[in-house]
């Protein structure tokens, strides 16, 4: 059953948007702030929407096109050439995972590249099919394949990095 009204809408979808928006920003004022404003703009233009079915994922294109319009004009992504050939990663031990909690991992994801978070977040946090993070990005499905595939193994380095900073002691 689909949200009729927007205070329905709010109380369904607030929570996933802000860690969608958390995830992407690394900060909670950010988050709230693009939160708000994706809320602002289903108020503003949600009545357009002539498939209610699709109110999540008009929702999550919203915050990412507004993260992305907050975003300064002057700094341009880069487009990478990224060929098939990888370095060896790291191993990720199972006392390492099992020392990691929800928190630390969100915190890392913030530190992924920009093209590689959204897709990132919309799949494991959101739990996003491929084929809708797609709509929601813009992006070509395979595209969307590479880059959870690029995301994650950049979270897998800044995991093992994490860990080992956070086994040495400080030295004062």
């Amino acid at each position: 059953m689909q949200p009729d009204n927007f205070e329905e809408v709010v109380s369904q979808y607030y929570e996933a948007l802000y860690k969608f928006a958390m995830s992407l920003t690394g900060a909670e004022a950010d988050a709230c702030d693009l939160t708000q404003q994706t809320f602002y703009v289903w108020a503003t233009k949600g009545q357009q929407l002539r498939d209610r079915g699709k109110v999540k994922s008009w929702l999550f294109t919203t915050l990412y096109r507004e993260f992305l319009r907050g975003r300064k004009r002057s700094v341009r992504f880069r487009q990478v050439e990224l060929n098939e050939e990888h370095e060896e990663l790291p191993a990720i031990t199972p006392i390492i995972v099992n020392e990691l909690d929800a928190a630390a991992v969100v915190k890392l994801l913030a530190q992924l590249s920009e093209p590689y978070r959204a897709a990132v977040s919309l799949f494991y946090l959101e739990e996003h099919s491929y084929k809708e993070i797609a709509e929601i990005l813009n992006v070509p499905l395979g595209t969307v394949r590479s880059r959870i595939s690029r995301g994650l193994e950049q979270l897998q380095q800044l995991i093992v990095a994490d860990n080992r900073t956070n086994e040495c002691p400080s030295r004062n």
